[in-house]
C-alpha cells in the first residue's frame, strides 16, 4: 500500500514537472505513461458435494405359493338297514270238503220224493307263501370322504435390508482470480532527437 502511494506520488510529480517544463518551453528529461494491468482469471474445476452419504431401507415383500393337500370332509360312518325277508310262493291242493251224504227233495216220475244223495270230497288249489330267508338287519359301513384343496402358504417371509448410499459429487467449473489487476506508471524512453 505504501509502495502504491509512493508510485502515485512520483507519477504526480513527474506529470507536474513535464507540464511545467513543456509549458515553460523546456525539454523533457524523463517521461512516464500510465499502465493498466487487467486482472488475470483462471477456470478451475472442483468436486462439489451434491448429496451426503446415507442409508436406505429396502423392503422385499413376502412370497406366497399354493400347495395342494388332501383333507377329510366326512368321517367313516356305520349305519344299519333292514333286509326284507326272502319268500317263495308254493301251490298245493287241499281238501276243503270231505263230501258225504245229504237228503234232498227231488221229483221223480211226477212224484216228489226224498232222496239220500252221496257227495264226493272237494279239493281246491291254494297258494302259500313260504319264508326262505327271514327279515334281517345288515350293517353298512360308508368310507370316509376326502377332497383335494389348495391353500396359500408362505414361501419366504418379508425381508428388510439396509443399502448404503454413497455420497454424490459433481464437478463444477468456476473462475478464480489469479492476480488482481493494477494500475501504475511506466517510464517512457525518449530518444534524444525526439526530446522536446
Amino acid at each position: 500500500m505504501i509502495r502504491k502511494t509512493a508510485s502515485s506520488a512520483i507519477a504526480s510529480l513527474a506529470v507536474l514537472g513535464l507540464v511545467s517544463e513543456t509549458a515553460a518551453g523546456e525539454r523533457a528529461v524523463e517521461c512516464y505513461e500510465q499502465v493498466n494491468r487487467p486482472s488475470v482469471y483462471e477456470t478451475v474445476c472442483e468436486n462439489v458435494l451434491v448429496s451426503p452419504a446415507g442409508q436406505q431401507v429396502e423392503y422385499v415383500p413376502a412370497i406366497y405359493g399354493t400347495r395342494e393337500r388332501v383333507v377329510q370332509i366326512a368321517p367313516q360312518r356305520v349305519s344299519y338297514e333292514i333286509v326284507p325277508a326272502v319268500t317263495h310262493t308254493i301251490y298245493r291242493t287241499v281238501k276243503v270238503d270231505d263230501g258225504g251224504y245229504s237228503w234232498e227233495w227231488r221229483v221223480i216220475r211226477g212224484r216228489k220224493v226224498l232222496c239220500k244223495v252221496r257227495h264226493k270230497a272237494r279239493y281246491e288249489r291254494v297258494a302259500e307263501t313260504v319264508v326262505v330267508q327271514p327279515e334281517r338287519q345288515r350293517r353298512v359301513v360308508s368310507p370316509a370322504e376326502y377332497e383335494r384343496v389348495a391353500e396359500e402358504v408362505l414361501v419366504q417371509p418379508e425381508q428388510r435390508r439396509i443399502v448404503i448410499v454413497p455420497a454424490s459429487y459433481q464437478t463444477v467449473a468456476r473462475r478464480v482470480v489469479v492476480s488482481q489487476g493494477s494500475s501504475g506508471w511506466r517510464r517512457v524512453h525518449i530518444p534524444r532527437h525526439c526530446r522536446y
